[in-house]
């Protein structure tokens, strides 16, 4: 068993979902490999949505999580096989997001399912990542009164 390439793709999707809430899209974008695929898609978004290639991927993150669109993503629960230069996982993941242009709380949970690669520099990246939801709900926050968005780290971004 390789532990260390266990450990640093813990780390890799650990780093995919700090720097997607934290907006850093350029270390997110070097989580990915150049070709990687991402499948997602949720009932609040409607369709699903097939994303190939890290620019994709990348950019359709950054267009549509913007400052308005405040998300964690909590991760756990790891199952990684690596094989050499390749690796597997699932991830049993929950996540919040709160979009504040549009008033709504959706929050969800689910499995993550990613392939991964030791690529040229010897970095370890998501080749492709696609999830199952368990569960996934919305809430309009004007039907909660006394709902109030204390912080936000985007509040003042233009």
């Amino acid at each position: 068993m390789d532990l260390d390439a266990i450990e640093a793709v813990r780390q890799l999707k650990y780093r995919y979902f700090r720097t997607l809430d934290l907006k850093r899209w350029e270390e997110f974008g070097d989580t990915l490999t150049v070709d990687a695929t991402g499948r997602y898609g949720t009932h609040a978004l409607g369709e699903p949505l097939n994303l190939d290639g890290r620019d994709a991927i990348t950019a359709f993150m950054r267009e549509n999580l913007g400052p308005s669109v405040v998300t964690v993503h909590i991760a756990n629960h790891p199952e990684i096989s690596v094989d050499g230069e390749t690796a597997t996982g699932s991830w049993a993941f929950e996540d919040t997001v709160i979009a504040t242009q549009y008033g709504v709380l959706i929050r969800g949970a689910g499995y993550y399912t990613d392939t991964y690669r030791r690529d040229i520099d010897g970095q370890w990246r998501i080749t492709s990542t696609s999830y199952q939801r368990v569960y996934e709900s919305m809430q309009s926050l004007s039907d909660t009164p006394s709902f109030q968005l204390l912080s936000n780290m985007w509040a003042f971004e233009k």
